[in-house]
């Protein structure tokens, strides 16, 4: 079903407001939970709402709390998200990175004990819209064998690097498993196979049938080997720059929660190149654009270009929402 964009911000508010949020609070949730779902990942946007509010009922979500500094050494700090909405901690240390990084040059935060930021990619396009480059990961439950092994030891630690730009920001927002979890449950939601193989199936067999996949969250790892050893290095940083938890210590909790996360913006106005960025990203971009497509018809993309036109179609002609996720989400408000 197609719902208009304000329509499904100001439900979404008054939920987070029923489930008592501050004002402020509640509309930074909507707002970020609408334009993930306006722009296409419904999987990390209205889709996880139910869930979000079940974790706030079970008390893993603390509606009160904030984040707040508790080291910091020149433009690099560590934050303690005090198990708050990860949404909002993500926020917080997102600014406060892009802050550093208009005092620095190069701004970095880790953020200990935080719950799922949800679309990654979100942060990218505030850093972005501040005029900063920003490398952002995260680490995760343990959802992807190490290769070579059978069962989960490894988090798919989404991956986020976005570049600002004046005709489109570059945003790449990537789980390091062939594909997100979330995504993998769209597929399940929508009754289809995946294009190409995702996980494991009980029998140890590479599978595109998400319910299979997701019966025991053994995903596959982006580059097989190499996805694997990306993981567990992104993992070690998360943990030693934020003095969290690991992976491996949050495999101890029943739910995933008191994660850990890196914040990393970079304010290339310091040089003073007068648009000399913005001329070498649309070099490259017209390069990679001006190829010919292996099928007729089609084109190549760079890193978030596809979002934005899903943004805009979206914007116009209503945002596609899955009917019982929306009525899960009308009956809980």
């Amino acid at each position: 079903m197609k719902i208009q964009a304000e329509e499904i911000q100001k439900t979404l508010y008054n939920l987070f407001i029923k489930h008592n949020f501050i004002e402020k609070k509640a509309a930074l949730l909507a707002k970020i939970f609408t334009e993930s779902t306006v722009d296409g990942v419904s999987s990390h946007g209205i889709n996880r709402v139910p869930l979000f509010i079940n974790y706030i009922k079970k008390g893993v979500v603390d509606i009160n709390a904030d984040a707040k500094k508790v080291a910091s050494f020149g433009n690099i700090e560590r934050w303690d998200g005090n198990l708050g909405a990860g949404i909002l901690n993500a926020i917080t240390c997102t600014n406060r990175a892009t802050a550093l990084a208009k005092e620095y040059g190069m701004g970095l935060v880790a953020l200990r004990n935080t719950n799922h930021w949800m679309r990654g990619g979100s942060y990218g396009i505030k850093a972005a819209d501040a005029g900063c480059i920003s490398i952002l990961f995260t680490n995760t439950q343990p959802n992807m064998p190490p290769w070579g092994g059978k069962d989960s030891r490894i988090g798919n630690n989404p991956f986020v690097v976005a570049i600002p730009r004046k005709k489109g920001h570059v945003v790449l927002d990537m789980a390091i498993s062939q594909y997100a979890f979330g995504k993998i449950n769209d597929y399940k939601l929508k009754g289809e196979q995946l294009p190409f193989h995702g996980g494991w199936d009980n029998q140890d067999q590479l599978s595109k049938d998400p319910e299979k996949i997701l019966e025991k969250e053994r995903g596959l790892p982006i580059g097989y080997w190499k996805g694997s050893a990306l993981s567990m290095v992104l993992d070690m940083l998360a943990t030693i720059l934020s003095a969290g938890n690991s992976t491996y210590r949050i495999s101890k909790k029943e739910i995933e929660t008191g994660i850990s996360q890196v914040y990393i913006c970079i304010y290339p106005e310091v040089f003073y190149d007068d648009g000399l960025s913005q001329k070498l990203i649309k070099e490259i971009i017209d390069f990679t654009h001006d190829v010919t497509p292996i099928k007729p018809g089609e084109k190549t993309y760079y890193p978030g270009e596809r979002t934005a036109q899903t943004r805009a179609k979206q914007l116009k002609e209503g945002v596609l929402v899955n009917e019982s996720i929306w009525n899960t989400i009308l009956s809980l408000s």
